[in-house]
């Protein structure tokens, strides 16, 4: 299949056209920033210049809508909206001028909002920020499209937090404190994430290409889910260390975090502790994906693996630093 990948150059959009060309599909990657791994597949394209990404879609026989605004900083928050509200009902319109009936769109499981439990798909969405507003809009103008066809295929695809090598988000953040061998482990760690590992998350959205007509919706979560206990262990042990980190309880972190969100304000400056991040580290943040097993789909990885691959490429060389300078 001849296939566009809005968003191609990103961290999953890469490993994606890497599992298309395998394949032996021929993929285009529309994208405004440049691809190291596929330079010659690569256009350059924003999809909210309508003409021009109808121009690029000509011939296409399928669409991956991975392009989004998605970072936490954005400034304005309309880009929220210009780029996946309005480039998402750009791809709408482009696909429909060139009579492309099959898109497979990642949307977010911050559809849900925050605090709600094991969401599932059929749950009422409740978004808490402008982000998973502009991303729950998309859906319902895909949803609309999809509808609007007996003989369209649309998958959604609601992902949780995705790590890998490479990858520069919330997890790596984590994985990156926990590593850093000053971490002290906040409440008792029976807390539960919902994340998912890049190898997977590229495999199954190939896999949903053997999709058939209609509207298909999923979240997206590697399973079973660890707890803050099992996460750091399996980091420690990756790296070497057999002593655990030290544990506090809750109301001693957050009173922490508190003591350095009124400092924080009172200098001007920022730390890696405050309420917010000492209340979502030690809160349950998971989502249910049973509906995953409706399918054939096999993940490749476990979730050990990829912490695993992932610790080894993104810590180990600081790792070995902090030994060294410690034997020192």
């Amino acid at each position: 299949m001849k296939i566009a990948i809005t968003g191609g150059s990103g961290f999953i959009g890469t490993q994606l056209c890497t599992l298309l060309k395998q394949q032996g599909h021929e993929i285009k990657i529309l994208d405004i920033a440049p691809s190291k791994t596929f330079p010659s597949e690569r256009e350059d394209i924003d999809i909210r210049d309508l003409d021009a990404l109808t121009k690029a879609l000509k011939g296409i026989d399928a669409i991956y809508h991975l392009a989004a605004e998605h970072r936490d900083d954005v400034s304005p928050l309309s880009l929220y909206y210009d780029v996946n509200v309005k480039g998402g009902d750009n791809v709408i319109k482009a696909a429909e001028a060139n009579n492309i009936n099959k898109i497979i769109f990642t949307s977010t499981v911050a559809i849900y909002g925050l605090d709600k439990g094991a969401s599932k798909e059929t749950d009422t969405p409740d978004p808490f920020n402008d982000y998973g507003h502009s991303k729950l809009q998309s859906e319902q103008s895909f949803e609309k499209w999809a509808a609007s066809s007996d003989e369209r295929s649309m998958t959604t695809l609601r992902l949780v937090a995705t790590f890998g090598p490479g990858n520069r988000g919330n997890i790596y953040t984590l994985l990156k404190q926990i590593a850093s061998g000053k971490f002290l482990m906040i409440g008792n760690g029976e807390n539960h994430k919902s994340i998912a590992y890049i190898g997977n998350v590229a495999a199954f959205l190939a896999y949903t290409l053997n999709f058939g007509k209609g509207h298909h919706i999923y979240n997206y979560a590697d399973k079973p889910d660890l707890n803050m206990k099992e996460m750091v262990h399996s980091v420690y042990s990756s790296l070497g260390r057999k002593k655990m980190p030290p544990q506090i309880p809750y109301a001693f972190g957050l009173i922490a975090g508190c003591s350095f969100d009124i400092l924080a304000k009172l200098t001007n400056k920022k730390f890696p502790i405050s309420a917010v991040r000492v209340k979502k580290f030690c809160a349950d943040t998971i989502i249910n994906a049973d509906k995953l097993t409706e399918t054939d789909f096999i993940a490749p990885f476990s979730l050990e693996t990829g912490l695993k691959e992932m610790i080894e490429t993104e810590f180990m060389d600081q790792n070995s630093k902090n030994t060294q300078q410690k034997a020192a």
